[in-house]
């Protein structure tokens, strides 16, 4: 377990603000948002600590993202999607703190190379880009179609300068034995992706993303994942941790995810925020209620 302990600095936020407040006018200075001070204190949600998954519930503006983000900046992670900070943010997260684990020797553990934040806005824009270069590829397979009957059939190049050398190439290649015209255009134009729904392209992203021995904060993952999906997600993180020396800090609401085999949750509805188990949360009541509700109708 890399993470150990991450330390909220409640007790300095109001140096902190009264710093901010003299920087941006003096006696008369002001702060436009002070987020994230005062999200955290009232929940006396002082320090967090970790187990291989640990789970952040709540509801939207619970603060688990926050917290998630907070975490991520502290440690350096590396991340793609931008998130909300605010002009207090990063003088904040120089106030946390955090203690790793320690290996059989008692020797601490760093952070390993190739830790990062994965937020649902990666995922959305991964299906975005490849839904994109599958159009453009789509597009250019019809002029490398026409490109290898006029290489192929047409007239010799002639080298006349620099420029005509790829030309030259491509038409060798067109014109060698073992090179079908399906061969040639895959060779210059490449393969579409292979495109499912999108809870199977977002499933198919963990599944390259993830990787043994390597801190993840995930951040909502289970977003246009369908039930089966989601459980399948499940089975990799439960894996992952369990054989590949992975620890995960995960925000979601899924009842799925928060059943993750020996997860510690932090309620951050709660007040205080406290840690339950699954079975105990408002989102699992909720679907148990409405299933029992509806009992005999699974019963016919």
């Amino acid at each position: 377990m890399y993470l150990e302990r991450f330390i909220l600095p409640i007790a300095e936020e109001e140096q902190l603000l009264a710093k901010r407040a003299a920087e941006n006018g003096g006696k008369n200075g002001y702060i436009d948002n002070p987020y994230p001070c005062g999200l955290f204190g009232e929940k006396e949600l002082f320090e967090v600590g970790f187990k291989n998954i640990t789970i952040f519930y709540g509801g939207n503006g619970s603060g688990k993202s926050t917290l998630l983000n907070l975490i991520a900046q502290t440690l350096e992670l590396n991340r793609i999607s931008p998130f909300n900070s605010g002009e207090m943010f990063a003088s904040y997260v120089k106030q946390c703190k955090y203690t790793l684990g320690t290996d059989e020797e008692g020797f601490p553990y760093r952070v390993p190379n190739g830790s990062r934040i994965i937020t649902s806005d990666d995922i959305f824009d991964y299906m975005l880009t490849v839904r994109t270069n599958n159009e453009e590829i789509g597009e250019n397979k019809e002029v490398a179609k026409k490109d290898w009957s006029r290489l192929k059939y047409g007239d010799s190049i002639k080298i006349s300068g620099m420029q005509d050398y790829e030309q030259l190439r491509l038409q060798v290649m067109a014109r060698q034995k073992s090179t079908t015209r399906r061969q040639f255009i895959r060779k210059t134009v490449g393969d579409e992706v292979k495109l499912n729904s999108n809870g199977e392209t977002a499933l198919q992203y963990f599944e390259q993303k993830l990787k043994s021995n390597t801190l993840y904060c995930l951040d909502e993952p289970e977003n246009s994942m369908s039930p089966k999906m989601q459980l399948e997600l499940v089975k990799m993180l439960e894996e992952m941790a369990r054989y590949c020396g992975c620890q995960f800090i995960i925000a979601t609401h899924s009842p799925f995810l928060l059943a993750l085999n020996g997860a510690r949750i932090y309620d951050l509805d709660a007040r205080p925020a406290e840690i339950k188990d699954w079975w105990e949360l408002e989102n699992a009541k909720i679907y148990f209620e409405f299933f029992e509700k509806h009992r005999q109708l699974f019963q016919k």
